[in-house]
């Protein structure tokens, strides 16, 4: 596969490099991590989602997950600090579409309050979903850019 490059927003800038899972389904942030939240998993965070094909049963633990964006309540936010405060969060969120303000809450608040940042890009397009594949090689840049490959 050759490699390609995306350009997207940077919303907490960092660099890493990992393999994708991927979900082109919105990701549903209260919903995913059930295992994790209310059943005291701090070992892997198996995504709960049974309306996520993509994602369900797979180890969220330190994943880079690629998505178009969330759904799910307001809860979201607190669900994403919660995995975080565990030990079973991600290592980085990359957006096909604009990140929501639930994501995007959540995330800031753990990233400034704690100190545990999830690297943010968003604003990819369609295209990096289209592209990028759940076990791809990722490398994500400071300033958003994204090789998939």
């Amino acid at each position: 596969m050759a490699k390609k490059i995306f350009k997207g927003r940077p919303v907490l800038p960092g660099k890493l490099e990992g393999e994708a899972l991927v979900s082109k389904l919105p990701f549903n942030l209260t919903g995913s991590y059930f295992e994790n939240m209310f059943a005291g998993n701090t070992e892997t965070a198996p995504c709960t989602d049974a309306n996520n094909e993509a994602l369900f049963g797979k180890d969220m633990k330190g994943a880079i997950l690629c998505t178009s964006q969330c759904v799910g309540s307001t809860m979201g936010a607190g669900a994403l600090m919660g995995v975080s405060e565990l030990g079973v969060g991600l290592k980085a969120f990359l957006f096909s579409h604009h990140i929501d303000s639930i994501a995007a809450g959540g995330l800031i608040i753990d990233d400034v309050w704690y100190d545990r940042r999830v690297i943010t890009v968003d604003l990819l397009g369609d295209e990096f979903l289209e592209a990028v594949n759940t076990g791809d090689p990722i490398s994500i840049k400071e300033d958003g850019t994204v090789e998939v490959g």
